[in-house]
């Protein structure tokens, strides 16, 4: 949503990206499981499924852009509230070994594409090990679901 539409609906609007709902806080931890360093590809998914149910995922992805301080003031203010909030559920979902490095950085969309750029990055080692653990599943005593549940997970 470009940052022109913000303004067309009104905050208490649930369709608007500006929307606060009485429940969203910044202590909440949005993934299971934190960013790690080694599970990039799980926790980003992870997030953007919760990012986009709160109507959020445009903070991240750079679809929502910070209206103008000066013409827009009231959304402006909303815009950086959400930011912020967005900001903290990340550094949240992070392992606290990784978060220190972004601690300070205050764009939600800086963040996300930082994190991107560290942490998406190919290992070919993982990936020999994952082809070869795919190659070595045998069903054995385990249930067809078991089986299959830990083959998709591979």
């Amino acid at each position: 949503m470009a940052t022109d539409d913000l303004s067309k609906g009104s905050a208490a609007d649930v369709s608007n990206p500006l929307f606060i709902h009485h429940l969203d806080h910044p202590s909440i931890m949005l993934v299971l499981k934190p960013l790690n360093g080694d599970n990039y590809s799980t926790w980003s998914r992870a997030m953007r499924i919760s990012l986009s149910a709160k109507n959020k995922l445009g903070f991240v992805n750079g679809t929502v852009t910070p209206p103008s301080e000066k013409t827009k003031p009231d959304d402006h203010a909303t815009w950086q509230r959400w930011n912020d909030m967005i900001v903290a559920w990340i550094i949240n979902s992070i392992d606290s070994e990784f978060s220190d490095s972004i601690l300070y950085m205050t764009d939600a969309h800086a963040i996300w594409e930082e994190l991107r750029e560290r942490y998406s990055q190919s290992n070919a080692p993982w990936i020999f090990q994952l082809q070869r653990d795919i190659v070595s599943l045998t069903q054995d005593q385990l249930s067809i679901a078991t089986y299959y549940t830990k083959l998709k997970k591979l």
